[in-house]
C-alpha cells in the first residue's frame, strides 16, 4: 500500500503523479474515510504486477504520527507500505531518498515511541533505494541528491514492513513536478524490484551499525554487493543500543537477518567495545562494509 498525506505537499505532488502517471481506479472500500484507489496493472500498460494489489490511500494525519492504519475499516490487508513523503533538512539540499523508521533513543520528538523499531524489509529498502538510483539517470534534476538515510522518526507503531520514500529538501522541492515524478515512477518499480528479489533469493539480509546519517558504506554496498539492509544506526546511537533494541532489529526484520555489518571506520573504539559484545549474544556473524 502506498501511502500519501494531506498535510504534507511533497506527498500531495507524489499522488497527483501516481494518478496521472499510471491506471488507479477508485474502488468501493475507503481509507481514513477518504477514497481509496487501486493500481490496475498488467503486462499489457508496462507495469507486470497482474497479481499484486497495490492500493494507493490518502491521510489527513502527518506521515510520522500516522498510528492506526485502521484497516478494519477496509476490505484490504496489505503486507507492505511505503509512505510517499517530504524530506527536510536544516542544509536543504535537493534529494531523492529511503530509509526504514524508528526511534533509538529515550526521546521521541518525531513521532512513534522511545527505544522502538517499526517492522522494516531489507529487500524492500533496497528495491527502493535501485528503483530511485535508476531514475537519477534520466533526471533532468542534476543538482538532487539520491540518498539512503539511517533509520529513524516515526511512525514505529504499525504492525506492517514499511520504507519512507522522500522527495527533500525545503518547500521549493517539494511541489517540483519532475520530483513528484520520480518518487511515483520509483514506487512503483520498487514493488516490481522487491519481487524480483523475493523470487531470485539473490540478496544476503543484513543490519548495519556505524557511520554518519547518510550511510555512505553502507550505500556503496547496496549499488555494488548483493546485500540488502533494513535497519541502519549510525555512530552517534550506537551507545544508546541495548540487547532488546538488537533484538528488536531482529524480530522485526521481514526476512531472517544473515549479518551484521559495522561500518568499521566510520565507528570508534568506545563504539565498537558496547556494540560487539551485544552483537556476540546472537547467534549471527558480524562482518565488517569491507568483508561483504
Amino acid at each position: 500500500m502506498i501511502i500519501t498525506s494531506t498535510e504534507d505537499k511533497a506527498s500531495m505532488n507524489i499522488r497527483d503523479k501516481f494518478l496521472h502517471l499510471f491506471q488507479f481506479k477508485e474502488i468501493k472500500s475507503k481509507w481514513h474515510e477518504k477514497p481509496l484507489f487501486q493500481l490496475e496493472s498488467n503486462a499489457q500498460n508496462g507495469i507486470p504486477l497482474e497479481n499484486v494489489q497495490v492500493y494507493l490511500g490518502l491521510t489527513d494525519d502527518p506521515l510520522i504520527y500516522l498510528n492506526d492504519l485502521r484497516l478494519s475499516e477496509t476490505d484490504i490487508n496489505p503486507d507492505l507500505l511505503i509512505f510517499a513523503s517530504r524530506h527536510r533538512s536544516e542544509a536543504a539540499r535537493p534529494a531523492f531518498l529511503i530509509h526504514t523508521t524508528g526511534n533509538w533513543t529515550d526521546k521521541a520528538d518525531f513521532g512513534g515511541n522511545p527505544r522502538e523499531l517499526s517492522y522494516a524489509s531489507a529487500l524492500l529498502l533496497k528495491a527502493g533505494f535501485l528503483s530511485l538510483i535508476e531514475q537519477e539517470k534520466s533526471s533532468q534534476l542534476a543538482e538532487f541528491s539520491f540518498d539512503i538515510e539511517v533509520t529513524h522518526h516515526g511512525p514505529t507503531l504499525l504492525k506492517k514492513p514499511l520504507v519512507f520514500m522522500e522527495l527533500g529538501s525545503s518547500e521549493e522541492e517539494w511541489i517540483i513536478d519532475e520530483g513528484g515524478q520520480i518518487v511515483a515512477k520509483s514506487i512503483i518499480n520498487t514493488i516490481i524490484k522487491y519481487l524480483q528479489f523475493q523470487e531470485e533469493k539473490s540478496q544476503r539480509i543484513c543490519i548495519g551499525f556505524g557511520g554518519t546519517h547518510y550511510g555512505p558504506q553502507f550505500r556503496k554496498s547496496l549499488i555494488n554487493k548483493n546485500v540488502a539492509f533494513s535497519y541502519i544506526c549510525p555512530k552517534y546511537f550506537i551507545q544508546t543500543l541495548t540487547y532488546e533494541m538488537v533484538e528488536q532489529m531482529i524480530t522485526k526484520n521481514l526476512e531472517e537477518v544473515e549479518y551484521f555489518v559495522i561500518d568499521w571506520k566510520g565507528t570508534n573504539s568506545a563504539d565498537k567495545a558496547h556494540l560487539i559484545p551485544i552483537l556476540e549474544e546472537f547467534d549471527i556473524p558480524i562482518k565488517k562494509t569491507k568483508e561483504l
